[in-house]
């Protein structure tokens, strides 16, 4: 079957579809410029703090995940042996949150979550669905690492969701979701649908509505709700990194 063809089952016909992503990424200090890409494969990895550069962990964890799609058919792509193939080949020091998510046939993304790393999808001006996510308790997410207490990939969650042409899929790490409450991210990509937007203008637009409260003290955020839930009462935004993958749906 070619790329170009439907997919045919029960008598139904189903469009053959493809992702197309922008990503964006901020920093503390600096941004980088979003990016566009034909792709079937979504990976975040989160940061963390542990006295070791914790970027060089996340950083070879995804680009060995990268590694691991190569040698798997396009549209068959399976998150878990990704994962699995990706952290057995990761030596780095230090711990990531890790969520995967492929397009295959059928329609369907097929997902891996650990952590706090999550995404969503939007059909229009609704949310039909959002990963959960993995904490210990506030502000301490499941994350992957090679030391004795970090996550192993058995212990993530698999997801399966069915999608159409049109939706689009907002994944990205606590630095986003942490920042801006599920209405805000909703109204931004349903404005982002209704004007036709691409991808990397999605993008661009999500990554910079979340750096925002982010560095407000004064911000009314998810982050500081969770807190006051926890005992904590840490007021504002959560400055910390962020990553955005804006992916819309299209047919192929």
């Amino acid at each position: 079957m070619t790329r170009s063809q439907d997919l045919v089952w029960n008598g139904i016909r189903r469009e053959k579809l493809k992702l197309k992503c922008g990503s964006f990424y901020i920093a503390k200090d600096r941004a980088s410029k979003p990016q566009g890409d034909d792709s079937h494969f979504i990976c975040v990895g989160g940061w963390s703090k542990h006295g070791v550069d914790a970027g060089l962990y996340a950083a070879e964890l995804i680009n060995n995940s990268l590694l691991a799609t190569l040698t798997q058919p396009l549209t068959q792509v399976d998150p878990m042996k990704v994962l699995d193939e990706a952290f057995s080949k990761t030596k780095a020091q230090g711990s990531s949150t890790a969520c995967i998510i492929t397009l295959q046939e059928g329609n369907m993304l097929h997902a891996v979550n650990v952590g706090d790393s999550r995404f969503m999808v939007i059909r229009r001006v609704e949310i039909i669905y959002k990963s959960p996510i993995q904490l210990h308790s506030f502000n301490f997410p499941y994350q992957l690492g090679n030391s004795a207490n970090c996550a192993k990939p058995r212990q993530a969650q698999v997801i399966k969701v069915r999608v159409e042409a049109g939706d689009v899929i907002i994944a990205g790490t606590d630095g986003l979701f942490d920042n801006l409450f599920e209405l805000q991210i909703l109204a931004t990509a349903s404005k982002g649908i209704e004007q036709d937007l691409g991808a990397e203008e999605m993008v661009w637009e999500m990554a910079q509505l979340a750096y925002q409260p982010s560095r407000d003290k004064a911000a009314v955020t998810p982050f500081m709700e969770a807190s006051k839930r926890a005992g904590r009462f840490r007021d504002g935004g959560k400055g910390d990194d962020i990553t955005v993958i804006v992916s819309r749906i299209l047919g192929a």
